[in-house]
């Protein structure tokens, strides 16, 4: 059975939600969306859940179908993960914001020497201004992905900032930050 979802016009993360919902009620999702992050975001949930994604870019938004595998085991919650930190602003601390830029370049330069390292470095509210091209920290964060350091950066978020786009990382979804989050094994949040 195919199931069809017109999220056009509909903020994050509502297509990813609404497409989940459907996963679990047909074999096939056709998602109607008309921009780039949702498409991103439905894409990679898609592929997230062994799906087969196929993108047709029509006249009235981009059609996403989701063909689900036969026979798909039940899926079981993943196991914890390691660290993740939780970046919501471009400065650490609150009070003077200049020493607050300073401490983040500080922090984000010292994690890439340290032999412990977080496994995803997601960034929210104006904590997604340190992975644009102007950021004072993006060759850090590009030795940290590098690294293995998962980046995410919140899509309303770089949305809202009115970022084309980002240097590092991808711009993810509130579905998956809140999973990646939940799935932590510690959350630390500077």
């Amino acid at each position: 059975m195919t199931k069809v979802i017109d999220a056009r016009n509909l903020a994050c993360p509502e297509p990813v939600m609404l497409t989940l919902k459907a996963l679990e009620e047909a074999d096939e999702v056709v998602t109607i969306v008309d921009n780039d992050a949702a498409r991103e975001n439905v894409s990679r949930l898609g592929r997230s859940r062994g799906c087969e994604v196929s993108v047709e870019q029509k006249e009235d938004g981009t059609w996403l179908t989701l063909r689900q595998p036969a026979l798909q085991a039940p899926q079981e919650r993943p196991q914890a993960t390691g660290i993740v930190l939780l970046i919501a602003s471009d400065t650490l601390g609150r009070g003077d914001d200049r020493l607050g830029s300073r401490l983040m370049q500080s922090f984000l330069h010292t994690l890439g020497a340290l032999t412990s390292r977080p496994e995803t470095i997601i960034f929210i509210n104006s904590g997604v201004k340190l992975v644009t091209h102007r950021s004072l920290v993006l060759e850090d964060l590009r030795r940290l992905e590098g690294q293995g350091v998962e980046i995410m950066a919140c899509g309303t978020c770089v949305a809202y900032f009115q970022i084309d786009k980002v240097a590092v990382g991808q711009v993810s979804d509130m579905h998956t930050i809140a999973d990646t989050l939940l799935r932590a094994a510690k959350v630390v949040a500077p």
